[in-house]
């Protein structure tokens, strides 16, 4: 691990504030799905989920294999807790001054559950490729970060997006349509990312963007 200063741990901070909270929003709020391409679906998650794996890419790109991967493992204790959370809230009895919001509540949650159940463990295998193949594609084929961030993903989004979509949504849909929805979704995520390139530049000149060269 490289020194770090009183700045680099501001900064750390508020990068992992922005990571964990784009995290637990695609958990939370992706439920709403909102019309896609050719008669198809997207979760609103595909807004925020290309966040978490850009976030990895800059944070590693700037501090190193190491803390990219303690994100992946704060994100995951998250998500774990989260879920904890929920299971605790559903099971836990509702006083009758609270029933009017119990069907409501039972059904986003209830849905929550099984999403967090599904992302807790698509996220732990698509992050940890994302920064895996960061590396390896930094070490090997791509000299600049943006080739390199938006290879990694196009690999790890696809585990996280097959992952994700078999726990969460198997028997929702026929087979056959829902591998439809996971190559769309999984096309969308990664749209997303490469739209949102120019942020990445702007978090790695925010990070005072010359890498140190540890991992």
């Amino acid at each position: 691990m490289p020194t770090l200063s009183t700045r680099d741990y501001r900064n750390i901070l508020i990068a992992l504030s922005i990571y964990i909270t784009s995290l637990m929003a695609a958990n939370t709020l992706g439920i709403k799905l909102m019309p896609g391409p050719f008669g198809l679906h997207l979760s609103v998650g595909v807004f925020m989920f290309p966040i978490v794996f850009i976030m990895t890419d800059v944070i590693g790109e700037r501090y190193g294999k190491q803390m990219a991967k303690f994100f992946v493992l704060a994100g995951l204790i998250s998500t774990a807790l989260y879920l904890a959370y929920t299971l605790i809230s559903l099971a836990a009895p509702w006083s009758p001054d609270g029933a009017w919001a119990q069907s409501a509540y039972g059904t986003i949650f209830g849905v929550s559950a099984r999403f967090a159940i599904a992302s807790l463990i698509a996220y732990a295998v698509g992050e940890y490729q994302d920064v895996i193949s960061f590396f390896f594609v930094k070490s090997r084929v791509a000299k600049y970060f943006w080739l390199r961030s938006t290879i990694s993903n196009i690999w790890s989004q696809a585990f996280d997006t097959i992952i994700f979509m078999t726990i969460a949504l198997y028997g929702v849909y026929p087979n056959e349509k829902l591998v439809v929805i996971m190559v769309s979704w999984w096309l969308f995520k990664i749209a997303m990312g490469i739209l949102y390139t120019p942020l990445s530049y702007l978090g790695l000149y925010l990070l005072r963007a010359k890498p140190i060269t540890t991992e």
